[in-house]
């Protein structure tokens, strides 16, 4: 059996990698092969997630042992087949490659083939140029900062100062409390 995974970016509109793979490998015979069809060095911090259908992270597998707690359960990649959580074609999975900006890419078992077998994982598609693998605090800012922040963001830009209760505010540490029409004399 041979399992094909489709990977995507939201960051790369073009990227896309198509991963063939045994699924009695391993996540870390995985996270390498990904590495490889993307041209990453293999020395940052990874994780893998199983998610749900709306791609809400459910479980994650490390890349090294980070609980030890024997209590919780923990998946470790190189100690983890990715048959043990992955079974259904349409799985969605996060791959983490970039954990201080948290960026990732989107996979999807998008194919179950019966009846062929796989020794080694293999890129069997790939289009579009990878982002980049580590992007600096500083290009996250700015990138961060060309959001389009308007009036609008927050909700309401209607707001009315008499929709408050004046009351209802602890000013000065229960101290007395201004009545409403100087709030409306300040008109903020």
């Amino acid at each position: 059996m041979i399992y094909r995974f489709t990977i995507i970016s939201d960051e790369v509109d073009d990227f896309v990698r198509e991963i063939q793979i045994d699924p009695e490998a391993t996540f870390y015979d995985f996270h390498e092969a990904i590495v490889e069809s993307v041209g990453y060095t293999n020395d940052q911090m990874t994780s893998f997630f199983i998610c749900d259908d709306d791609w809400e992270k459910e479980k994650e597998i490390t890349l090294e042992e980070m609980d030890d707690n024997p209590e919780m359960d923990s998946w470790v990649m190189k100690e983890t087949n990715i048959s043990e959580l992955v079974e259904d074609e349409k799985q969605k999975l996060i791959y983490v490659f970039d954990y201080i900006t948290e960026r990732c890419f989107f996979l999807e078992l998008s194919e179950i083939i019966t009846g062929k077998e796989i020794k080694k994982a293999k890129c069997t598609k790939k289009e579009g140029d990878a982002p980049k693998q580590l992007m600096d605090i500083e290009e996250m800012t700015v990138t961060a900062g060309s959001l389009d922040l308007d009036e609008n963001f927050y909700g309401d830009q209607d707001f009315d100062i008499e929709d408050f209760d004046a009351e209802g505010f602890d000013i000065d540490g229960g101290a007395s409390v201004p009545d409403a029409t100087s709030f409306e004399e300040d008109k903020f």
